[in-house]
C-alpha cells in the first residue's frame, strides 16, 4: 500500500495540483506557480483540437478493443479444439508474444514496415505488387494508423484468449452435450451456452482491453509521435505533446486529468451494465 502510494496516488495528486495551476518552465525551475482555478479545463475543453483528439480516441478504442475481442475469442475456441502437443504450442506462442517487450516489439514493427529493407515491402514486390516497392508506410496518416492498429492487436490478443480459454475450461461438458442433442449448430451452442456463461468473464476482459486500448502511449510515441499529420494523436500523445514539447504543464495536467475521467466514466458505464445483467441472470 505505501509503494501504491508513493509511485500512483502522490502523482495523480500531484498532477491534479498541476493542473489547476499556472505551472510552465519558469515555475518548474523557480517555483511559485499560481492558483487559477479551472481556466486551464477551461482553455482545454474551448479547443476544437482537444475534441478532436477526443473522438479519435474513442474511435481507436473502440477498434482496437473490438479486434482483440474478436480474435482472442477465435483463438481461445480454437484451442479448446485442439490435441495436446498443438495447444500447447499454441500457448506457448502467445505466451512469447505476450511477454515480448513493448518497445522491443514496436522496433521489430519498424523494420518489418521500413520503405527500403523492410520484409513487408520487399514480400508484396515478389507477390507482384510492385507499387509497395520502396512504399513509405509511415509517411501517410492511414498506413501509420493501420500498423499501429496491427501492433496493439497482435500485442494484446495473447492476453484475452488465453483468459477466455481458461474460462472456456470451466464450463461443464453436460451443457455443450444438451446443446447438441438439442440439434444446436456452432454459433447457437457459442450464444446459447459459452458466451451467457462467460458473460462476466467477457465483460471484464473488455474492461481490460479498453484501458490496454485508451492508455496506449509507447507505441505511438515511438513510431510516429502521434503523426503524420495528427492522425495517430490520441489523448495520452496529446497530453505528452503539450507538457512536454510546448512546457505547457498545467495544461497537459488538465488535459491527462481529462483523460483519466473519461476513461473512468466509461469503466464504470460498463460495470454497471455487466452487474445489472449477471443481477438479470440470477
Amino acid at each position: 500500500m505505501v509503494g501504491t502510494a508513493f509511485l500512483l496516488l502522490y502523482p495523480l495528486v500531484r498532477n491534479l495540483l498541476m493542473s489547476f495551476q499556472h505551472f510552465r518552465m519558469a515555475e518548474l525551475i523557480h517555483g511559485g506557480a499560481e492558483f487559477v482555478g479551472l481556466a486551464n479545463y477551461t482553455r482545454v475543453l474551448a479547443d476544437p483540437d482537444f475534441w478532436t483528439v477526443v473522438r479519435r480516441t474513442l474511435g481507436w478504442t473502440a477498434l482496437n478493443t473490438a479486434l482483440i475481442m474478436l480474435f482472442g475469442t477465435l483463438i481461445a475456441l480454437m484451442l479448446a479444439r485442439l490435441g495436446r502437443r498443438m495447444r500447447l504450442a499454441v500457448m506457448s506462442g502467445l505466451v512469447l508474444t505476450w511477454a515480448t517487450p513493448v518497445i522491443a516489439a514496436t522496433t521489430i514493427f519498424q523494420w518489418l514496415f521500413q520503405s527500403r529493407f523492410g520484409v513487408v515491402n520487399w514480400s508484396l514486390d515478389a507477390l507482384g505488387f510492385h507499387g509497395f516497392r520502396d512504399y513509405a508506410w509511415f509517411a501517410h496518416g492511414g498506413s501509420t494508423y493501420a500498423i499501429l492498429v496491427g501492433l496493439i492487436v497482435w500485442q494484446s490478443v495473447p492476453f484475452a484468449a488465453l483468459t477466455l480459454y481458461g474460462g472456456l475450461t470451466t464450463i461443464p461438458a453436460e451443457l455443450y452435450e444438451a446443446a447438441r442433442l438439442d440439434g444446436a449448430g456452432s454459433w447457437q451452442t457459442f450464444r446459447l451456452v459459452t458466451f451467457p456463461v462467460l458473460r462476466p468473464l467477457f465483460a471484464l476482459v473488455t474492461s481490460l482491453e479498453v484501458i490496454w486500448c485508451f492508455k496506449c502511449f509507447a507505441q505511438i510515441w515511438v513510431i510516429s509521435q502521434g503523426g503524420p499529420s495528427n492522425a495517430t494523436t490520441t489523448l495520452p500523445v496529446y497530453a505528452f505533446q503539450i507538457a512536454q514539447s510546448l512546457h505547457k504543464y498545467d495544461l497537459g495536467s488538465a488535459v491527462s486529468t481529462l483523460t483519466v475521467l473519461i476513461l473512468a466514466g466509461a469503466l464504470v458505464f460498463n460495470l454497471r451494465r455487466m452487474f445489472r445483467q449477471e443481477g438479470e441472470a440470477l
